[in-house]
């Protein structure tokens, strides 16, 4: 029976998520970590495996500490993988309703910010904007407007969304939220 494997390999593959998990469990120090595992599906055609990330991004949503850390190193990623801009779009929606620490929230900042400037406006970058507004980016924001990324008409939606919710409620998304 044919096995479909749609992990990544690498930093992406399913041993070296897991062990970065289990590393992320240990400095704060979770006493139960979940089971990561990809979930397989049999039918006729053979087994699937599903990406391992589906389950990070499951852990994400059930406030999982160590996945919402995962979660954030999956949108820092630039390398494409299979399912990569649905993963890390979903990535990024659970990653709204998660608690963050301040860290991660300056991470987020820091690379939805950079993209922008970069005008590197993936199908996925929606979702990140989102991020942004619900952690905020007022500190990011006199960088973000000092250069607009204006050769890029893509980029440059995404700027006018950012640009508007400062205009409307500057100040009105403080860190922390």
């Amino acid at each position: 029976m044919p096995v479909r494997d749609d992990n990544a390999d690498g930093e992406w593959s399913v041993e070296a998520v897991q062990s970065r998990y289990l590393a992320h469990c240990a400095r704060l120090n979770l006493p139960s970590p979940r089971p990561l595992q990809p979930r397989t599906h049999r039918n006729a055609n053979g087994v699937w495996a599903e990406p391992i990330l589906q389950t990070v991004i499951d852990g994400i949503k059930a406030g999982d500490a160590a996945c919402v850390a995962l979660g954030v190193e999956l949108i820092e990623q630039d390398r494409k993988f299979p399912f990569g801009r649905i993963l890390k779009s979903n990535a990024a929606r659970a990653l709204r309703s998660a608690e963050l620490p301040d860290a991660l929230k300056q991470r987020v900042r820091h690379r939805v910010a950079n993209m922008l400037a970069a005008g590197n406006t993936p199908h996925e970058f929606k979702e990140y904007a989102r991020l942004l507004r619900k952690v905020g980016f007022d500190e990011e924001w006199p960088r973000m407007a000092a250069s607009p990324p204006s050769a890029n008409k893509y980029a440059m939606r995404h700027f006018a969304y950012f640009r508007a919710v400062q205009e409307r409620a500057p100040g009105f998304f403080p860190r922390g939220r």
